[in-house]
């Protein structure tokens, strides 16, 4: 089981072994370690727990009368720094310390008499890191056995906007913005640990955009990691304006119709995706995340569906992954029993739709396709348009035509109802480009069934579902859990169509490397 582990994540059991939770603990009992009166040791090991970490920012001064005590802030880049560092409760502080000798300043130290009752001081390596990623300022100071924490603003809003295209019944509504540096912020505000690392990069010889890559180090296969670097060096472009750019040139099958990166535009999605041991992608100026390696599940599930009850969630996947199967079949299937498989039909049924063509001029598959492509033509201008007038347009555009086309006889009645549901189903996928994939396959799903009937439907199920099998993220089969259960104990199918109770979902998904799958402990 294990070579077949190694085999599907792409990656050796070299990488494997040298992440072992008995490493973890080790390095765990090296944060414990007490703070000294050392700076440069100090600083030294401060740095070592957060290295990798391009978002925290660690900053060397000099403080007393005469400049001759060495001093070192820590603090998350968008909380501190700059004209926000030097007029904030930090700056009064180093003001402060300025005006006394280095012995005054050691005795107020000591006393904690600087007049700041919100300062807490710290005596190990673990507090100072936990107080740092609540979005506070910890300040060493050579010569003094303790750490600060200097309490400012915290994460700061950051005009965040609530998500569109991500809508949720319960959980957060914060959404990421268009400052990857503010996104790094979101994402570490939900996972406050000094394990999540962000590498930084830049993208595009003219435009240097900035681009971090955020993941849990002892989660993480390392190849996961080399293979994204290799693949982000190894293409030059002027300029990186979007994450969707990265995507298409990154993505190892360009011809597939479904995305191999998953997109989000929610912190907590982003989190959880970290939590998971993959890896976000955050691009600046663009408010959408790309998370990796993914797979079709991924594709249908929500954050809510973790908020919810397991009985609400499960009932939600088991309508969307219907959705998305009639979203692709459903106008095929249609024209697969009218035109050539009519016995399968009740004689009532069959009836009816014999008196609802009765006067139409076109083919069945020929009305079928200009009524798909007018619906998809009004979905088109509806996302043009401003927002009240794009909604008006596609809600009062649809039916006017519809039933335009119905009185006039240039349709049946049953091909509206038919491709009406179909957009329904498409509306109820939540990430927008895997629907795409599924608007894109329905019509040659309708030119196979309209030319083979039945035969040719199974024929297009039958090529899309090899093409699934056969597509992989980052050594990931696109088909998991359905494929390949067993290299995780088929844990990763209690979150797959049905969502098994939090209780029983104790491992984490294939994506965490081998002997750091579990993630709930009964105490």
């Amino acid at each position: 089981m294990q070579q077949k582990e190694e085999k599907i994540a792409g990656h050796t059991a070299k990488h494997i072994a040298g992440h072992t939770a008995e490493h973890t603990t080790e390095r765990n009992a090296e944060y414990n370690d007490e703070i000294t009166t050392s700076l440069q040791e100090n600083a030294a090991r401060f740095q070592k727990i957060f290295s990798g970490c391009a978002d925290i920012k660690m900053r060397t001064m000099k403080i007393g009368q005469k400049q001759q005590i060495a001093c070192m802030a820590a603090y998350i880049e968008v909380t501190g720094g700059g004209a926000i560092f030097e007029k904030s409760l930090v700056g009064r502080l180093l003001n402060e310390l300025c005006h006394y000798n280095e012995k005054e300043v050691y005795e107020r130290l000591s006393q904690n008499a600087l007049g700041l009752s919100d300062v807490t001081p710290f005596d190990t390596f673990s507090d100072a890191a936990a107080g740092l990623l609540t979005g506070d300022t910890i300040l060493f100071i050579d010569g003094y056995d303790k750490a600060l924490k200097i309490p400012d603003k915290g994460y700061p809003s950051m005009g965040i906007s609530e998500v569109n295209s991500e809508k949720v019944i319960r959980g957060s509504n914060e959404g990421f913005t268009e400052s990857v540096k503010a996104n790094t912020a979101l994402v570490r505000k939900r996972i406050r640990s000094p394990k999540v690392k962000v590498k930084e990069k830049k993208i595009g010889l003219r435009s240097k955009t900035n681009v971090d890559l955020m993941y849990m180090e002892d989660l993480i296969y390392p190849g996961v990691l080399e293979e994204v670097e290799k693949r982000l060096d190894g293409f030059e472009i002027d300029g990186v304006l979007d994450s969707g750019i990265i995507e298409q040139l990154t993505e190892e099958k360009w011809y597939s119709p479904f995305p191999q990166f998953q997109t989000t535009q929610r912190p907590d999605r982003a989190a959880l995706a970290v939590l998971e041991g993959r890896i976000v992608l955050l691009c600046d100026n663009s408010p959408v995340a790309l998370i990796l390696p993914t797979d079709l599940n991924s594709f249908l599930k929500t954050s809510d569906d973790y908020y919810n009850r397991f009985g609400v969630a499960t009932f939600a996947r088991i309508l969307r992954y219907m959705a998305a199967f009639f979203a692709m079949t459903l106008p095929g299937l249609y024209l697969a029993v009218t035109n050539f498989h009519t016995q399968i039909l009740p004689t009532p049924l069959l009836l009816s739709f014999w008196e609802a063509r009765i006067g139409v001029p076109f083919p069945v598959a020929l009305e079928v396709i200009l009524m798909e492509i007018s619906f998809e033509l009004l979905r088109e201008a509806g996302v043009r348009l401003p927002g009240a007038m794009g909604n008006t347009i596609g809600i009062v555009g649809g039916l006017i035509i519809g039933q335009a086309a119905v009185d006039a006889n240039l349709v049946s009645p049953i091909v509206v109802i038919v491709v009406a549901f179909t957009a329904l189903c498409s509306f109820s996928i939540p990430n927008e480009e895997f629907a795409f994939s599924f608007r894109i396959l329905k019509f040659y799903v309708i030119v196979l069934s309209a030319w083979l009937g039945f035969f040719g439907f199974l024929i297009a199920l039958l090529t899309v579902f090899i093409h699934l099998s056969r597509l992989e993220s980052f050594g990931i089969p696109y088909l998991m859990p359905f494929v390949g259960a067993d290299v995780n104990d088929y844990h990763d199918e209690r979150d797959s169509i049905w969502r098994a109770p939090l209780k029983k979902m104790v491992r984490r998904p294939i994506y965490a490397k081998r002997g750091e799958r579990i993630r709930l402990r009964k105490k």
